[in-house]
């Protein structure tokens, strides 16, 4: 129902299949295997997961924002994401659904130039599916744009939506 949307922001994600260039696999595996013993404070625990993560997380700010899901229920440490359903269907997320009518409003893909989530290869799909698109990539980003570069990202959307 493209009526229904005046204007779309794609962040750092492209209309295809994004498995083949994603680490996101071995992220969840990661998360899964880390263990905190009851009664640690709450900097304890953070600190004990980032250590587990570090060897298959190595950017410090990836790490950081998969630690925001990390959340005190009870007194024991676990991830507020559901890793067992990501994990079983982690295909279907990492796919992009297939659509046959192209969405005909403005539409800004922002990528991170140190991301390769958005591709030169993947021009021709945006092009296709949304033939008002413009590609936009925010330097020295990576895959979290606006963790990365937050004045940058605030920047672009702001100037891709109309004035108020």
């Amino acid at each position: 129902q493209p009526e229904l949307v005046e204007r779309l922001i794609s962040v750092d994600i492209s209309p295809v299949p994004t498995a083949p260039v994603s680490e996101f696999a071995a992220y969840i595996s990661a998360m899964k295997r880390v263990r905190i013993p009851d009664g640690l404070s709450r900097s304890a625990a953070r600190q004990l997961a980032d250590d587990q993560l570090r060897p298959v997380v190595q950017l410090p700010q990836l790490r950081q924002f998969l630690l925001t899901n990390l959340v005190e229920v009870e007194g024991r440490y676990t991830w507020r994401v559901n890793l067992e359903a990501i994990s079983h269907h982690l295909a279907d997320i990492m796919n992009f659904p297939v659509f046959h009518e192209p969405y005909p409003g403005p539409a800004l893909f922002l990528g991170g130039s140190n991301s390769p989530y958005i591709s030169s290869k993947d021009y021709p799909e945006i092009q296709r599916l949304f033939p008002k698109a413009n590609v936009q990539y925010i330097e020295g980003a990576g895959h979290i744009v606006h963790q990365d570069k937050f004045e940058e990202f605030i920047s672009a959307v702001l100037n891709f939506l109309p004035p108020p």
